[in-house]
């Protein structure tokens, strides 16, 4: 048994087992991670109550604007050369990009410190930018190690590298809380933990320093700006997508708005880690079959984009029928008035989640421009949506504005991705839907009779999966498929 375990865990031995393997990892990862960082997150948003939180929230935010330089797309680059490419050559883009990172993390912070505390409007939020550079530069170079070890498909490693940062960020999160129960003091704790996460990650990536400047190459920078400059102007639309809410809530509405909006993000944030994760496990698979066998790549994507619909349909409509419990749960009772804002955006699950592999997909065929379109559509309409709601509906009009901007941007991408290698999931979604329906008819019930959170969850989850394999849905049965021949 232990042989077949770590056959599964450190081997590659198919393209299935090897998604599998990648995205146990990254769960591990980030889930893992995350429930870690959850604990001391959840106790500072308890202790530092919906205003001082939402000035620590509001500075991330803000910080994330001009956070922009420090990745432009260079780390999908990264992972995607680092799949096709012999050790020689795996160096070269290493160390090449590094460089070209280091210099862009540079410009990232400048802008932080010298320009972000202009558009500052929350009282106690600039003293707070600084340090939230130091914060964005860390995380920026930890991703960046851990998208060389993504690109080798030895996402263990990237796991071993969250696990310890985020234990960091528990530890002195914590402690510092504690002398001082203050959002500067949850920002030091925060940069101590993710400084403690970039070292990890220099230390398990260190042999390829070894002899750096003699595999640096000025031809490969050119190539990859020109490579990268779609995901730069993708990341700025972006950002009005995602950061964009924050900001114009704290522009017209208070820092208590802010603070709980951003509680509902947090949980959000942690959910759209099931994309992420699935993301960043078949970018390898995806880039090695694009324009080379198109009919495996076609059913691949079908597969994923099935198996992210099958996470995506209960955790929305379940999160739309316990969303104030959850808030009221997690955070207090203080932050139950962000229920309903809460509900619709777990609503976005339904077309953010497949949209994530799709853009990978189509990254893949090195169509990233048509990420830029997707990416404006999205991020303009949110921020007109945002705001005509906003002043009228608060932080319940940002969610739907939110709702709305997905949607058009996703539909976007799905025909985008039609055009380049035309795929269908009707017919294999159909019995995840009946599931969905069966769950939440269940979880309706068990609202009304006041039954136990936790309880309703569970139960909530065992029928949605009993009605899968009661409709004989395949998927379970791929999956199954996957694990029996990773033990072979």
């Amino acid at each position: 048994m232990l042989k077949k375990i770590k056959a599964f865990l450190f081997r590659n031995s198919s393209a299935g087992q090897t998604v599998a393997k990648n995205t146990f990892w990254l769960s591990v990862s980030n889930f893992g991670g995350r429930l870690i960082r959850a604990i001391v997150v959840i106790y500072a948003a308890r202790v530092l109550g919906t205003s001082e939180w939402g000035v620590f929230s509001y500075a991330i935010s803000l910080a994330g604007f001009m956070s922009l330089f420090m990745d432009p797309g260079i780390n999908a680059i990264l992972t995607r050369n680092t799949a096709k490419a012999s050790d020689g050559e795996r160096r070269t883009v290493f160390i090449t990009a590094a460089g070209v990172k280091l210099i862009l993390i540079i410009i990232g912070a400048l802008l932080i410190i010298g320009i972000a505390p202009f558009f500052s409007t929350l009282p106690g939020a600039k003293a707070l930018l600084p340090i939230v550079a130091f914060i964005l530069a860390c995380d920026t170079l930890r991703d960046f190690f851990a998208a060389l070890l993504r690109g080798q498909e030895k996402m263990e490693w990237d796991a071993y590298i969250q696990v310890v940062m985020n234990i960091a960020i528990l530890i002195f999160g914590f402690v510092f809380i504690a002398i001082s129960p203050t959002a500067h003091a949850l920002a030091v704790g925060y940069a101590i933990g993710t400084f403690v996460g970039v070292t990890t990650a220099a230390a398990v990536v260190r042999r390829y320093f070894l002899q750096a400047k003699s595999f640096f190459s000025w031809k490969l920078v050119g190539p990859m700006l020109q490579s990268a400059w779609p995901f730069a102007v993708t990341g700025a639309l972006g950002l009005l997508l995602t950061n964009t809410d924050i900001l114009i809530v704290s522009w017209m509405k208070t820092a208590s708005d802010v603070g709980i909006y951003s509680a509902a993000i947090r949980i959000i944030q942690v959910l759209y880690l099931v994309p992420t994760i699935i993301q960043f496990g078949t970018l390898p698979l995806f880039s090695r079959l694009a324009n080379r066998d198109n009919e495996k790549f076609r059913l691949a994507l079908e597969r994923v984009v099935t198996l992210i619909f099958m996470a995506s349909i209960p955790l929305a409509l379940g999160g739309a029928i316990f969303g104030t419990q959850i808030m009221s749960f997690v955070f207090g009772v203080s932050y139950a008035s962000g229920g309903l804002a809460f509900k619709i955006l777990m609503i976005t699950m339904l077309v953010d989640f497949p949209a994530a592999v799709i853009s990978n997909a189509i990254f893949a065929y090195d169509h990233q421009r048509s990420l830029i379109v997707s990416s404006a559509i999205g991020g303009f309409l949110n921020v007109v949506l945002d705001v005509l709601l906003i002043p009228r509906f608060g932080i319940t009009g940002s969610a739907v504005g939110t709702l709305i901007a997905q949607s058009a941007s996703n539909w976007y991408l799905w025909h985008r991705m039609n055009d380049i290698n035309p795929f269908s999931i009707r017919r294999r979604i159909v019995k995840m839907i009946a599931a969905g329906g069966i769950m939440a008819a269940a979880a309706v019930l068990l609202y009304a009779t006041g039954t136990n959170l936790i309880l309703s969850v569970a139960l909530g989850a065992i029928i949605y999966f009993l009605s899968l394999k009661l409709l004989r849905e395949s998927i379970l049965g791929e999956i199954k498929g996957i694990l029996i021949r990773s033990d072979a």
